[in-house]
């Protein structure tokens, strides 16, 4: 067996059935943790693909709906808008608040108390989730919501005066 990390110990026959998987879109995996208003479906997972580190599937959240405050304990999110808007609240007291379109992602780290919203009255909200592990991790919790959140812009490296 090699330890080269250039050269898995695989032999080259399991590539076949232990390579790249394609999932199609129309046979995404419905039997997921629900919340009224949204509906989950799973791509990757480790039932479906045997990952062991992710998951990773797509969210439709009605108009109008959003979820409860909670986090997802140690687990990192990653969101990423296919069409509609997105609106994030979030903080101790989901304080502050964020808005995505369509091509936007946003990142949720480890621990941080959020909460999805469909900023459209009319419109359905699609994305694509992934998060940093295969557990379906969800804390909610009790806050009483500010009145009016704090707008704030994404800040970064490339964009220190923030973008919209």
């Amino acid at each position: 067996m090699s330890s080269d990390p250039h050269h898995p110990p695989h032999s080259h026959g399991h590539w076949k059935h232990d390579g790249v998987r394609v999932i199609p879109g129309n046979q995404l995996d419905g039997n997921t943790a629900q919340t009224p208003g949204m509906d989950r479906k799973a791509a990757i997972n480790f039932a479906r693909v045997g990952a062991q580190k992710l998951w990773a599937g797509t969210v439709t959240i009605h108009a109008n709906a959003k979820t409860g405050a909670h986090h997802h304990g140690h687990l990192e999110s990653v969101i990423y808008v296919v069409r509609g808007r997105a609106r994030m609240r979030w903080g101790d007291h989901l304080e502050f608040t964020a808005e995505a379109g369509p091509g936007d992602f946003i990142y949720v780290p480890p621990y941080v108390p959020h909460q999805e919203i469909n900023a459209s009255p009319t419109e359905v909200l699609e994305c694509v989730l992934c998060r940093s592990d295969g557990e379906a991790v969800a804390v909610n919790l009790a806050i009483e919501p500010v009145e009016k959140p704090e707008s704030v812009l994404w800040i970064d490296p490339t964009h220190p005066q923030g973008g919209v």
